[in-house]
């Protein structure tokens, strides 16, 4: 079996529009793949400030990379296949994907320092982002940094292929948003079986 990872950060829960995406998505995905679904809203995760920052630090300069606070650094490491769900948010996505994305960057599991700099220590071959926005980006692409962002940690990570699927223009006056959710729908799916 194939592992494949689900980061959820859809914030609205059941009422999400992105999290219809990523079920469209998974219902499609290959049967050789065992999902596990990581639900960002129920992990209570913490920036790394303070304290929780330091800690890290001590257990990194020690070498001590099997304390359960790198599991989500391994988790990602041995994933074939990663699929992060997240709406578009002030420019970007939910913050709390980004403090995932920060406790997943570890020396050692995710990357690491070689003679041409860092390199990725992921097995993922693609990294897939599913997200929905209420307007429309594409003639001002400085306006949307989720994308950009992400296809930067797909390189840091090693993960060889990135793909973004979506759904533009929901919130728009007098635009079909529900037809175009449905088309993205129609693209995960296809993406998905195609994996």
């Amino acid at each position: 079996m194939k592992k494949a990872l689900y980061v959820d950060c859809c914030i609205r829960g059941r009422e999400s529009r992105t999290a219809r995406l990523a079920e469209a998505f998974l219902a499609s995905l290959p049967e050789e793949y065992a999902v596990t679904h990581l639900n960002l809203m129920q992990e209570g995760m913490q920036p790394l400030t303070g304290d929780f920052f330091h800690g890290r630090q001590e257990l990194l300069t020690a070498g001590d990379r099997s304390h359960p606070r790198f599991r989500y650094a391994y988790q990602i490491a041995e994933a074939d296949l990663i699929v992060m769900a997240a709406p578009f948010w002030d420019m970007s996505f939910p913050s709390l994907l980004k403090i995932y994305i920060e406790n997943t960057a570890v020396d050692g599991i995710t990357f690491r320092g070689g003679e041409n700099g860092l390199e990725g220590m992921c097995r993922a071959k693609q990294l897939v982002f599913l997200t929905t926005r209420g307007g429309f980006y594409a003639d001002a692409p400085e306006l949307e940094q989720a994308t950009p962002y992400l296809k930067a940690i797909q390189k840091f990570y090693g993960i060889p292929q990135f793909a973004c699927i979506a759904a533009d223009g929901l919130d728009v006056d007098g635009f079909d948003g529900q037809g175009a959710l449905q088309k993205a729908c129609g693209e995960a799916a296809a993406l998905a079986a195609s994996l």
